[in-house]
């Protein structure tokens, strides 16, 4: 069975800086899996080359089987992978309603279908309430979270996630994983980057780590704290064994 994404041999290079080095990954149907690394890593440019913001100077991108790496991101999007922004990119003259509707007329031909489908999407992420807000006007957590929505109304089978804990309260962030988790519950295979480690590491089956744009460890988050090259380029002593005595 093939994996449901797939990057092979990924480069991508910025002047003399490799931002992607050689980088292959997989990520399974039904799996949540967390990508980890220090600024400047390179976990951000992959997320954009894999779905096409950025075009790879070598590699390829597969999804569902088939190759992807010259689609354009309408039409990825279009085929099932979508994903949000780590600088928030809500339409904010636009109610929150409207801004999850663009993303349901992806999928639907008219906007009263589309309404519907948004309202399914918000009443799921809990912004039912404030959907005629403007989305100038929501606070940060509920600005990631319609990121999350308008997304989820594209009825996606891979969600890519980049950095939509950031800057959370530890109880927005409790918020954050359960509906990550409800996600993955609805069949919705969920690929992240995070810094948070509290909350990548519990949630994530597996772990990705990135350092100076190459891949140097793969594995479940108990190997993943176990992982000297890892503890020693990205999370520290604090991390080391720390899931394993939970």
């Amino acid at each position: 069975m093939a994996a449901l994404l797939e990057a092979i041999n990924v480069t991508k290079t910025f002047g003399g800086l490799r931002a992607n080095d050689d980088i292959s990954l997989v990520v399974d149907e039904g799996e949540i899996v967390g990508l980890i690394g220090p600024n400047g890593a390179g976990k951000t440019t992959l997320f954009n080359c894999v779905t096409r913001y950025l075009a790879p100077d070598s590699g390829t991108i597969k999804f569902q089987g088939q190759e992807i790496t010259h689609l354009s991101p309408d039409r990825i999007c279009h085929r099932g992978m979508v994903r949000t922004f780590q600088i928030m990119r809500a339409f904010n003259d636009m109610t929150v309603l409207e801004n999850v509707m663009v993303g349901a007329l992806c999928r639907v031909a008219s906007t009263r279908q589309a309404q519907r489908e948004a309202m399914k999407a918000l009443e799921f992420t809990g912004l039912l309430e404030k959907r005629d807000a403007l989305a100038s006007d929501l606070t940060v957590p509920d600005k990631k979270r319609l990121e999350v929505t308008r997304a989820l109304a594209t009825k996606p089978s891979l969600l890519l996630l980049d950095e939509a804990m950031a800057g959370l309260t530890p109880t927005e962030a409790v918020d954050a994983v359960k509906l990550v988790r409800a996600i993955r519950d609805l069949g919705i295979t969920v690929f992240l980057v995070e810094h948070v480690m509290e909350v990548i590491m519990p949630i994530s089956d597996r772990v990705v780590v990135l350092n100076y744009g190459r891949k140097i460890a793969e594995g479940p988050p108990t190997e993943i704290t176990e992982n000297e090259e890892v503890i020693e380029a990205y999370l520290g002593d604090k991390w080391r064994g720390a899931l394993c005595s939970k």
